[in-house]
């Protein structure tokens, strides 16, 4: 009686364990075709556009994921105030990158494209490309205001290239970006845009206030950026206490051995820094072997 006892256990559990393996590969099987499904979906939803008037004419209440290419198209600050009317319809949209490098689309253009973008309030990720675009300080200033009120963004890719944006621009970029408090992930072109210390200070001053900022990537490169600016870099860093990853290019600037210095003392400061990567490119360190 007990030996037929432990071989009815014995057969039960085979079964159980079958009946465990088989569920187990249907569950499998089932997670991997709802995870194609997922990601099929996701494709569908990204929109990619290289002409103004294919975006202009489409369903644009739906659009979710846009990606939109008009680099050298020339648009002008009139083709911008089209584009702009009509981003401001996507009322669902949470994913952009727009690139517009060499446009001319002026000071008036940049000033559209942040009044549209400011109602798209899901928005949560942005990549504009706008270099070479004579944006100027005062485009700057009205772009950045703008961007100010997606209170939602969490990942900002913004290039403003040789735009002759100046300290001003510089100075209302930091006080926009300061409102941003839930960016975690933020990349800022600024190079050759004539900055010198005092912008780099206004920069920095808001730039600290981005507590939950995890990945930077900063490039400042071929401005007039000296000792002074740097320090306050460093010491504006040390404030960002998340910051897990950072690139900073400052190739091309006005700084010494005192300002690499103390920007060292504030890296030294990112206690949960894991990654990074410093271009510096001085001539006073390239003179020296540095």
């Amino acid at each position: 009686m007990i030996l037929k006892l432990i071989f009815c256990d014995i057969a039960s559990q085979k079964q159980i364990y079958k009946l465990i393996f088989d569920n187990y590969y249907i569950l499998f099987v089932l997670f991997i075709h709802l995870k194609l499904i997922n990601q099929k979906q996701m494709i569908q939803q990204i929109k990619y556009y290289n002409k103004l008037e294919e975006f202009l004419n489409s369903p644009l209440q739906s659009q979710q994921v846009l990606h939109i290419n008009l680099n050298g198209n020339q648009i002008g600050a009139m083709g911008a105030s089209y584009l702009v009317s009509s981003l401001a319809k996507c009322i669902n949209l949470s994913n952009l990158t727009l690139d517009l490098c060499g446009n001319q689309i002026g000071a008036i253009g940049a000033s559209d494209l942040g009044s549209g973008l400011a109602k798209c309030i899901n928005l949560s990720k942005l990549a504009l490309q706008l270099g070479c675009n004579q944006i100027g300080a005062m485009g700057a200033s009205y772009l950045v205001s703008a961007l100010a009120k997606c209170i939602n963004l969490s990942n900002l890719t913004l290039d403003l290239c040789s735009n002759q944006i100046g300290d001003q621009g510089e100075s209302e970029l930091g006080s926009a970006l300061g409102k941003c408090i839930n960016l975690s992930n933020l990349t800022l072109q600024l190079g050759s845009n004539q900055i010198d210390d005092k912008g780099l200070q206004s920069l920095c001053h808001d730039l600290s206030k981005c507590i939950n900022l995890s990945n930077l990537t900063l490039y400042l490169n071929h401005n007039q950026i000296g000792d002074e600016g740097t320090s306050d870099l460093g010491s504006a860093l040390a404030k960002c206490i998340n910051l897990q990853n950072l690139t900073l290019n400052l190739f091309g600037n006005q700084i010494g051995a005192i300002g690499a210095s103390i920007l060292g003392l504030g890296l030294e400061k990112c206690i949960s820094l894991s990654n990074l990567i410093l271009e510096l490119g001085q001539k006073a360190f390239i003179y020296y072997g540095l």
